[in-house]
């Protein structure tokens, strides 16, 4: 029987739980509630875990404070979509409890950590819908107190746990009349009760395949010399104020007789307590020391404890901040742009329209808050708007103003790549940040937008009656068309699209659509809507042959 969870013990949780979501991905991204290839819920959950797994795995210290703190942190940098949001939103209330821990937890603790998890969650949503990963976390927290009253044994608590929580999931189609329509339960929900199994087996010993995600801490690719001093980052723009004045680095050689491994852990230790981005590697026959600190002589005087001194270098790193600071403060503009897009021609297109930086993303591969966040902290201006240009992308792009410094962000809640194109058409420099916010929210409206993909699954769903493979023209909340080629099912989504006030139609074709098919099918348009004039681009955005905008 086991009563209580140690601080090594809850790192197991977390990384089992990551691993387990890793496994099933596939399964949780199928769970989509329309039949087509842009399933990500499994992607995106799971790539956020990755994130917190990352940061816990980069944490030395076994607290439950700093191990909490690792995990929340992580989970917020790498959150992506809206379930991995929320997910992170859980785990930051979950850790808000357990971080307060001395040596161990029990199952009342956990109980309580779930009520605020669940708590933070909904906070972090302005509408809370039910029918989803909240209702399946909150249903399963308002019955955990109760159930540690009776289980002492965690294995017995989150058994009992994970019933709840599986019977709140299968409850989730009569919540939400849109999974019933589509025939599957929230996804979301799904990824949630993985993790939680993931937390059973971490502690019931079940063995789980750890190659599929990482499972030390990761540089990113990045080599030591790049660790040591390299000041590629400054790009970021956010210089801020330097809390470390002294870049300190060295190597530790000919160490004395005495000194151990554990040696070099405690100097290590020592470093942290006195600066930041400490990197201590290295064996009983070579150290290589780095630390940003305000006291380089102390940090010294912890290394000649140890051995020898070679190679030392001490640089001041408050002369170039302040250079750097004044050169970006003198070229700084007051508004810029950011879009958020998937396709070579789209990204093109938005880079025309004077948008600052446009990253990666959209259905499949959505941007974590923190790549969002990263993604401003590059561009030179007080204010920056971005442009989701995905409904899933929206809340991310909501989070990362909590991770931004010196600028502030204003998300224009663009649902399509159509719609951030009118957002940034109407962007003025000579106009205030109030009145393009107005504009741009305005531009939005006027758009009506579609996109044609395939069906990946037989269903029944808006009044048409789908099988895999067919050919469908949808819009963000609905499907609108169907038919058995392309050119067919683009023409029906545009007259379902279509009102009297439209006068411009244009494409955007994505990949496998060559640009002769689409000039063909541009002609095709003229010809059944002559009152509007058609135009094509090149998008090569993924998974959909069309985007289609009205104007």
């Amino acid at each position: 029987m086991q009563k209580t969870i140690n601080s090594t013990e809850f790192r197991k949780m977390v990384a089992s739980g990551a691993r387990m979501l890793e496994i099933n991905r596939a399964k949780v991204d199928s769970l989509n509630v329309f039949p087509v290839p842009d399933g990500d819920t499994g992607t995106n959950m799971s790539l956020t875990m990755q994130s917190a797994i990352k940061e816990m795995n980069a944490c030395s210290s076994n607290r439950f404070q700093e191990i909490c703190d690792a995990v929340a942190k992580g989970a917020l940098k790498g959150a992506r979509g809206n379930s991995g949001v929320i997910s992170s939103q859980i785990f930051r209330g979950i850790c808000s409890v357990l971080k307060d821990t001395k040596d161990s937890f029990d199952t009342k603790t956990f109980a309580k950590a779930m009520e605020a998890g669940t708590k933070v969650a909904y906070s972090a949503v302005s509408i809370p819908k039910e029918g989803t990963i909240l209702t399946v976390v909150r249903l399963m927290s308002e019955s955990a107190s109760k159930l540690a009253s009776k289980n002492k044994d965690f294995v017995d608590f989150f058994n009992a746990l994970i019933a709840v929580g599986d019977e709140a999931l299968a409850q989730t189609p009569e919540l939400l009349p849109v999974l019933k329509k589509a025939g599957v339960v929230d996804s979301g929900g799904v990824g949630l009760m993985t993790i939680m199994r993931g937390f059973l087996a971490a502690i019931t010993g079940e063995e789980i395949d750890a190659d599929s995600i990482p499972t030390e801490a990761s540089d990113s690719g990045k080599s030591d010399e790049a660790a040591f001093g390299d000041n590629s980052d400054i790009i970021n723009l956010d210089l801020g104020d330097i809390e470390f004045a002294y870049c300190t680095e060295f190597f530790i050689i000919h160490l004395k007789q005495m000194t151990t491994l554990a040696d070099i852990d405690k100097l290590k230790e020592k470093l942290m307590s006195i600066g930041d981005s400490v990197i201590c590697i290295g064996d009983l026959e070579l150290v290589k020391v780095h630390v940003h600190t305000n006291t380089p002589g102390i940090a010294l005087s912890y290394a000649l404890e140890l051995g020898e001194l070679d190679r030392l270098k001490i640089e001041n790193m408050l002369e170039e901040n302040r250079a750097l600071k004044a050169k970006l403060e003198a070229e700084k503009k007051e508004m810029g742009m950011l879009a958020i897009c998937a396709g070579k021609g789209l990204e093109e297109i938005f880079k025309d329209l004077m948008c600052d930086r446009v990253i990666e993303g959209g259905q499949t591969m959505n941007p974590s808050a923190q790549d969002i966040a990263d993604a401003v902290q590059k561009i030179n201006a007080s204010n920056v708007f971005v442009f989701p240009n995905n409904s899933n992308v929206i809340l991310a792009a909501e989070q990362a103003k909590a991770l931004v410094n010196n600028r502030t962000i204003h998300v224009i809640p663009t649902k399509n790549v159509p719609q951030g194109f009118a957002a940034a058409l109407s962007f003025n420099p000579e106009e205030s940040v109030s009145e393009n916010k107005t504009n741009m929210i305005h531009a939005i409206d006027n758009v009506a937008s579609g996109q044609v993909t395939y069906a990946v699954r037989n269903t029944t769903m808006n009044g048409f009656k789908l099988k895999e493979g067919d050919i469908i023209g949808l819009d963000n909340k609905r499907i609108l068309a169907k038919g058995d080629n392309v050119e067919e099912t683009t023409l029906k989504l545009i007259k379902a699209l279509k009102n009297d006030e439209h006068e411009m139609i244009t494409l955007y074709y994505g990949e496998g659509v060559t640009e002769e098919q689409a000039a063909a099918l541009v002609e095709k348009i003229g010809e059944a809507f002559p009152d509007c004039e058609a135009d094509c681009h090149f998008g090569g955005q993924p998974v959909y042959y069309y985007m289609v905008s009205l104007e």
